[in-house]
């Protein structure tokens, strides 16, 4: 690699960081921790950016080396973030990158379940992945709030890949809107 490459910014970064910045938007909204029982906590907030990340990057996959980057460049801003923000919670510098790869860990594990389940390929439905993964650190969750989840996740799936792939590589997601009823 030439010197001019090292210094060069990876053109990505930036439509990264506009999808990020979406992901969160949407993760924040309050229908999530009411009509649909996610547990407002640290672990809350991190399921749902997961799964709105997991949601793009579907979107992203197969479209390209162009694409590919970017899922990998949101990859990357999704667990700067992460980093950043278990470092606010006071972890320490010596345990960070223990929870960081636990985090990962955690994500690529609920990639895998939900891909499955929304290709219908896997043993388990959407429900009973989002209840064993999104929803495992709360003891009773009513099923209709993990139905009312995993509905949105299916149209919010569909809303996405009917959206032009230029203007997710350009950093614009809409995830459409969350019916709580």
């Amino acid at each position: 690699m030439g010197l001019a490459n090292f210094f060069r910014r990876n053109p990505m970064e930036r439509p990264a960081a506009d999808l990020y910045a979406e992901i969160v938007r949407q993760s924040r909204n309050p229908a999530f921790y009411t009509a649909a029982a996610v547990p407002d906590t640290v672990d809350g907030r991190f399921e749902m950016i997961s799964l709105h990340a997991f949601l793009i990057m579907r979107q992203l996959r197969g479209k390209g080396k162009r694409a590919q980057k970017l899922s990998q460049t949101l990859f990357d801003e999704m667990f700067a973030d992460m980093d950043q923000s278990l470092r606010e919670i006071g972890i320490g510098d010596l345990s960070i990158g223990k929870h960081i790869k636990k985090m990962a860990k955690a994500f690529y594990g609920r990639v895998a379940a939900y891909d499955s389940a929304l290709d219908g390929e896997g043993e388990e439905t959407l429900e009973e992945s989002l209840l064993r993964n999104h929803y495992g650190t709360v003891d009773e969750v009513p099923a209709e709030a993990v139905a009312k989840l995993a509905r949105y996740v299916r149209a919010a799936d569909q809303h996405l890949s009917g959206q032009d792939l230029e203007a997710l590589m350009k950093g614009s997601a809409d995830f459409g809107p969350f019916q709580a009823d």
